[in-house]
């Protein structure tokens, strides 16, 4: 719309000019005080041309068409003779523009460029009165009320000026309480449970309970996530109102209202479907089905047995099959008859896997884990186990793998990727009375340069300790089935009666089959030294010199194969973790004890394996439950005849083993000092249900229940067990546990821990 000024200043402008603009012709065009925009722009703007007559109203018109572009105060024309000059006079220029009592800066920043209103635009008043309205919006719809934004402006030279918005956030609205009027039959945590604003939790404020802050812009699509709880339980007619909200504005303590008339529950009656798709058995189909007859019909299993069908039609190439089911209600009988009718489409083949959000991880690195390429032929299960495989690599916080349709038979897959911090760097420093000055300096990282490669380099130096370590794996050599793992350590540390030395490496290569094994081969070397400090001490008895005067070098050959189809690195809900590992060691030194070993030091055949299954709940109960069922065993096979050091026997106890133990202490003892010996057999079984605590913070709480068992000659030479409860936190360096453990047959002598934590751990 144009201002009156200007409409006022035309009309002037065409009365002084009426008289001269008769069947005369434009022989120039002149622009005076153009900025933003070019002569050449301009006169495309202005629709006239030199030759042409000259025409009241397409200079009118071309007015109009300038005053469009946003950019100007004030637009005339003069004329002096066949000469039309526009005159221009531009809005001021925006030289900064603040944001004051927003939380993050950055978040209010992003929240006005969203409505062109930056840095370096022309001041509109009208886009400013607009970022006032986004803004109050946003802060209501975060639960705050009352919100007052004021601006103001202040001048900067005499072609800009700058802007700060003073945002006065209000107060949050808290529901303190929240009735489900006409609800009998589910209990009100039921029908919250996926509620955007809920009632105030008890403890509220802490990071895993409910606070109560109202989200206002949710609450009409509340009636439909609890319309949607019943629909879950059997209640298809159900009916639930818009809530009523009434706040307090003394206290802005709210209390919501719905009505609920819940109706008649339903159970499923019979389950048809209906397809002619070449290569399926209708029944096969049936047995795959989580519904089933007789059971409370839940609409959300219902959406998911219209997943698995379009799955395992999928696997077949039909991308963009269709399964719509047919309700049939009885409510005499209450029961529902079902039926899906699949329509499957066309076979469909991939035209092009397209990446993106990553900005460190290359995409060739990416594509290694995607089981669909150009030309192949679409199947579900791979698209589905490429989200997994890409899940595992830890290397992400978020992916998608989404169909992208071009064709009646082609599509493109969308790769969608949010990445997650995979590498730390630490140094630091300190001074203790024991090891006097220390420095120490790490980087490790499991996606190198994006590369896919996890490598970890670190050193350690103290008066009393030095230690360097350099590992490297590359899962993928040139982006081929072939990994290869080099490690290499130097570890020495004086103790108070002893002195370890050791030095070490190991090297393997391996192979990945069948898209979730992997096998491999290697070799590893150990230099082990450990010396008594003071040998003239007559406290040290035999064992103890054997225990700290032990010198070999081991030499050993690994076999090793693995199976992983879990669907995410740190956190799945779904697969199994299985590994059988060997090892072959031969070990030589200084036989030092003649008379006791004759024999010198045995050779060792270590076999161990470990299996972890995870179950996730949730389609089930409609509940974030994750139960895990893990097992570890090791064993030793050496020479009865020979000695075999107390740095390769085996011990129980600690992360890993059995929790609420001291690492390492659970071990058979040496009948006459009663000091522990270590044992070559060893077992453990962990039980665990973890559970959400908040998905914001990414935390969650699981309750576990541990066995394991330790002996020389066979396992259940010693018996232990341990229950507690471990806080896990993805936090920003990494995975860390925080143990809470009771030993439940604890014996005299034990060593137990009530509290133990880990970092980075996995398994």
């Amino acid at each position: 719309m144009i201002k009156k000024t200007a409409l006022v200043q035309i009309l002037l402008s065409w009365m002084l000019v009426g008289s001269l603009l008769s069947a005369q012709k434009v022989t120039q065009i002149k622009f005076e005080g153009l900025a933003h925009l070019s002569p050449t722009t301009a006169k495309e703007i202005a629709g006239i041309r030199v030759g042409e007559e000259i025409n009241a109203g397409k200079i009118n018109t071309s007015i109009k068409n300038f005053f469009a572009q946003g950019y100007f105060k004030d637009v005339w024309v003069d004329q002096q003779g066949g000469v039309l000059i526009y005159h221009f006079k531009e809005k001021l220029a925006i030289a900064n523009v603040d944001i004051k009592g927003y939380g993050s800066g950055d978040d209010g920043m992003k929240l006005l460029e969203g409505i062109g209103l930056k840095k370096g635009d022309l001041y509109d008043e009208r886009r400013v009165k607009k970022a006032k309205r986004t803004l109050i919006a946003k802060l209501e719809s975060q639960g705050y009320y009352d919100t007052v934004v004021d601006v103001s402006t202040s001048p900067i030279g005499e072609s800009s000026m700058a802007i700060v918005f003073d945002v006065n956030k209000g107060e949050k609205i808290i529901i303190e309480e929240q009735n489900f009027v006409g609800a009998e039959e589910l209990v009100q945590n039921d029908l919250e449970l996926d509620l955007a604003n809920k009632e105030k939790d008890f403890l509220g404020w802490m990071p895993w309970r409910n606070n109560g802050e109202a989200t206002v812009d949710q609450l009409e699509y509340d009636a439909y996530r609890v319309k949607d709880v019943y629909m879950r339980h059997g209640y298809l007619d159900a009916y639930v109102s818009k809530p009523l909200m009434r706040v307090d504005f003394g206290s802005y303590k709210a209390k919501v209202d719905y009505q609920v008339v819940e109706g008649v529950q339903y159970r499923v009656g019979t389950i048809g479907i209906t397809q002619d798709v070449k290569g399926l058995d209708t029944e096969d189909l049936k047995d795959e089905l989580i519904l089933k007859e007789g059971k409370i019909f839940n609409i959300k299993r219902m959406r998911k047995d219209i997943s698995i069908l379009e799955e395992e039609v999928g696997n077949l190439g039909y991308a963009f099959v269709k399964v719509a089911p047919q309700m049939h209600k009885d409510p005499e009988k209450k029961i529902i008859n079902l039926n899906y009718v699949v329509q499957p489409g066309e076979v469909v083949t991939i035209n092009d896997v397209i990446i993106s959000g990553n900005d460190t991880t290359k995409d060739r690195v990416i594509r290694r884990y995607i089981y669909l390429a150009p030309g192949d032929t679409f199947s579900a299960r791979d698209l589905k186990d490429s989200k997994n495989a890409l899940g595992r690599t830890g290397f992400f916080e978020k992916v998608d793998v989404e169909s992208q349709r071009i064709s009646a038979n082609k599509i493109n897959l969308l790769v969608k990727v949010k990445e997650t911090s995979t590498g730390t760097i630490s140094a630091g420093g300190g001074y203790g009375s024991y090891e006097g000055l220390m420095f120490n300096a790490s980087i490790s990282d499991r996606n190198f340069f994006g590369s896919g490669i996890n490598t970890t380099l670190g050193f350690e130096l103290s008066k009393i300790s030095t230690n360097y370590n350099l590992s490297f794996v590359n899962p993928k050599v040139w982006d081929s089935m072939y990994s290869l793992g080099l490690s290499l350590y130097k570890k020495e540390y004086e103790y108070i009666d002893y002195t370890q030395d050791q030095l070490g490496g190991s090297l393997n290569i391996g192979r990945e089959f069948y898209r979730y094994f992997h096998a491999s081969v290697g070799v590893g070397y150990v230099d082990n030294k450990s010396t008594i400090n003071d040998t003239n001490n007559t406290l040290f008895n035999d064992y103890y010199f054997n225990l700290y005067n032990d010198q070999y070098k081991k030499s050993s050959l690994f076999a090793s194969v693995s199976f992983d189809n879990t669907d995410d690195f740190y956190v799945p809900r779904e697969g199994m973790i299985a590994a059988l590992n060997f090892e072959y060691g031969q070990l030589d030194g200084d036989d030092y004890n003649a008379t006791r070993y004759p024999g010198g030091f045995a050779d060792i055949f270590k076999t161990s394996a470990k299996v972890g299954l995870y179950y996730g709940l949730e389609d089930w109960i409609d509940y974030d439950l994750i139960l895990r069922l893990k097992g570890r065993m090791t064993t030793i096979i050496s020479d009865d005849d020979k000695y075999l050091p107390i740095a390769e026997k085996l011990f129980l106890g600690g992360i890993g083993s059995v929790r609420g133990y001291q690492p390492y202490t659970l071990s058979p003892l040496d009948p006459t000092t009663y000091t522990r010996t270590g044992g070559e057999h060893r077992a453990s079984a962990s039980v665990e249900a973890s559970i959400p605590l908040s998905e914001a913070a990414k935390m969650r709480l699981a309750f576990f229940y541990d066995y394991g068992m330790i002996g020389e000659d066979s396992f259940d030479e010693i018996t232990r067990s341990s229950t507690g409860v471990v806080l896990e936190w993805q936090s920003g360096f990494g995975p860390i546990n925080l143990v809470f453990a009771y030993p439940i047959d604890e014996k005299t002598g034990d060593q137990t821990a009530a509290f133990e934590f880990s970092m980075g751990s996995k398994f």
